[in-house]
């Protein structure tokens, strides 16, 4: 069995706090903004801009948290905390399998 890509008890903490009409806006959000954050962390590998690669993985990890996405926001941080140096394309790739099981869940949790 598959661990879930959204912590169930955040998500619901969050729809109560925020309103459930919210949340589909922050989730709206999230998944228009989430790609560029992946594109900035490829393009800034590549680029070899440190402060870039930083910036982006911190916003993905704090947005991830804000939803439950606790496997991506956890990737997220490792790559916010070891920078360029320990960055690899196969990191990448995991963090936008881990990012496409999320969005998913999300899009079934706020558009059934």
């Amino acid at each position: 069995m598959t661990q879930a890509a959204i912590e169930m008890s955040t998500f619901r903490e969050l729809q109560a706090t925020a309103g459930g009409e919210f949340v589909v806006e922050l989730v709206d959000t999230f998944l228009e903004e989430a790609p560029g954050m992946l594109a900035v962390l490829r393009e800034s590998r590549a680029a070899g801009d440190a402060e870039a690669f930083r910036r982006a993985a911190h916003s993905l990890k704090s947005n991830s948290l804000t939803f439950g996405a606790l496997a991506l926001a956890g990737q997220a941080r490792a790559l916010e905390l070891g920078g360029l140096a320990a960055a690899s394309g196969r990191q990448l790739e995991e963090l936008a399998a881990s990012y496409a099981a999320a969005a998913a869940e999300l899009k079934g949790l706020t558009h059934a």
